[in-house]
């Protein structure tokens, strides 16, 4: 019996990451399509012979899609599910792929990207709460941290395909071959870029129709019996199944009654607060900003040329896997909260130091150390910690339109980073009194913010259940687990 047992739970845990995995793929085409902004812009953007402000519009265009595709996605999720949700997403993902590399202008590239970007904000909002949903309290973190490894994974894939694509080898080029690959990649190369996204999207796509819809989507739809069928697979005993439904179904009857929780319940603007903030501190530490514009980075104030500026990229998106490991392995154990406080460390000791050497024209392989130590840091702090956290602290009836609003606040400031950066960047003040330095130096008194705000008002909430998290706020303390975790306030 014992060994029939073992056997139920290695294939029910092979299920979830099985689910996790094409899940999990919706991080990767969010990557994917960040990232290839980052070669592409080189190129587009001396195509079209934009200006700062119109070329921060065509970097930034989509993540406006992202934020109301966030925010329409607290509906969608809630409607017609998680699982339909991200299918839609997928195909938006496809047709933004196509007509972005079909533009003959500005205008058109735009309205693709804005198209992309709505799936993208889809997905980002609905993955981690469908891999959240579907995940064992104790392996959550974990289980919710591999949609930013596929984000990272999705960042690698791209930088290495547009390397390629953009590249060919340049180094062993004579200047006019290299001319006219530079050429090549104004005229053509960019486009090819766009139009790589197809394939890893097309397969999201199909791969969604083999997930399940999670267990709580369908008890809130009254559908008991599924979701018993749903859980009997993904939890590793019968026994396991029937109590964390009876949990999941108390929970949301308990909100039928008396004690509905609402946004404007006691203790949800707190955490709607809290939510919030974790999304733009995510965004405001410049990590968007270095790897959109990584390759004009190391172009310009690096002093790589274009093709070769592709290949350090490679290093910036290699650092970003590695260190996304490191969480990974470490988030269940460690704990969010500290993760976070040990990142934002990094990120404020690689940004201060990347604005040392531009400040001083110091300018070499110290800057580049400086940058990866950042992205490093970040990788293992607020890139997959802060979807983690989303993904778990609101309550279940609230989870959907809470975790929109945050994740739109997301977007929201990663499109103004976006934006400001080659403004702030390109700036007479930024080039004549701190010699390029002052986004960097900005962005490292943002990461000190950062830190001082998950210290004083972040809870712990490691191994609980999402039933157990939700009774930190409501006051309900319905499961004595929740005497542990408490919101440092004082």
């Amino acid at each position: 019996m014992e060994i029939v047992k073992n056997h139920n739970a290695k294939l029910n845990r092979i299920t979830i990451l099985s689910i996790t995995a094409v899940v999990a793929m919706g991080g990767l085409l969010f990557g994917y399509d960040t990232g290839v902004i980052s070669g592409s812009q080189l190129y587009f953007t001396e195509y079209f012979a934009l200006s700062n402000a119109e070329q921060g519009w065509a970097v930034s265009s989509a993540i406006y899609g992202c934020l109301f595709g966030a925010l329409f996605s607290g509906y969608l999720t809630k409607k017609i599910s998680r699982k339909f949700t991200l299918i839609f997403s997928a195909v938006l993902f496809i047709v933004s792929a196509w007509g972005s590399g079909a533009a003959d202008s500005l205008s058109v590239l735009a309205f693709y990207r804005i198209i992309g970007g709505l799936g993208v904000g889809m997905a980002s909002m609905t993955a981690p709460m469908y891999i959240a949903e579907i995940s064992p309290p104790k392996e959550r973190g974990q289980m919710v941290s591999y949609y930013q490894l596929a984000v990272v994974i999705g960042f690698f894939v791209v930088f290495v395909v547009t390397y390629f694509i953009g590249n060919s080898g340049a180094q062993n080029l004579s200047s006019l071959a290299n001319t006219d690959l530079h050429t090549w990649n104004v005229e053509r190369g960019w486009r090819i870029m766009f139009w790589s996204e197809i394939i890893p999207a097309g397969l999201f796509c199909i791969l969604l129709f083999f997930v399940p819809h999670t267990p709580r989507w369908l008890i809130m739809k009254g559908r008991t019996s599924e979701a018993q069928e749903v859980l009997s697979k993904i939890t590793a005993s019968k026994e396991e199944a029937r109590l964390e439904l009876e949990d999941i179904a108390l929970s949301f009857s308990e909100t039928k009654q008396h004690h509905k929780v609402t946004l404007a319940t006691k203790g949800m603007g707190l955490i709607l607060f809290i939510g919030i903030m974790l999304s733009v501190f995510q965004q405001i530490t410049g990590i968007n900003a270095i790897l959109y514009y990584g390759a004009e980075i190391f172009s310009n104030a690096l002093g790589y040329g274009p093709e070769d500026a592709l290949k350090q990229q490679l290093w910036t998106a290699g650092v970003n896997l590695v260190f996304t490991f490191i969480a990974i392995f470490t988030i269940d154990k460690w704990g969010r909260k500290p993760l976070i406080l040990i990142g934002t460390t990094g990120m404020f000791l690689g940004l201060s130091i990347l604005t040392i050497t531009l400040y001083s024209q110091q300018i070499g392989i110290l800057s580049l150390l400086a940058i990866l130590l950042f992205i490093g840091s970040f990788a293992m702090s607020l890139g997959p910690v802060v979807w983690v956290l989303l993904s778990e602290i609101f309550p279940n009836t609230i989870r959907s339109v809470a975790m929109a609003i945050a994740v739109a606040a997301q977007w929201l400031f990663n499109a103004i980073v976006a934006n400001s950066f080659p403004v702030v960047n390109g700036s007479q003040l930024n080039n004549e009194t701190f010699n390029g330095a002052l986004p960097y130096l900005i962005f490292a008194v943002l990461s000190v913010v950062t830190f001082v705000f998950v210290w004083r008002l972040v809870p712990e909430t490691k191994g609980k259940t999402l039933e157990e998290l939700e009774s930190i706020w409501t006051g309900e303390k319905v499961f004595h687990q929740a005497d542990e975790i408490e919101p440092d306030l004082d």
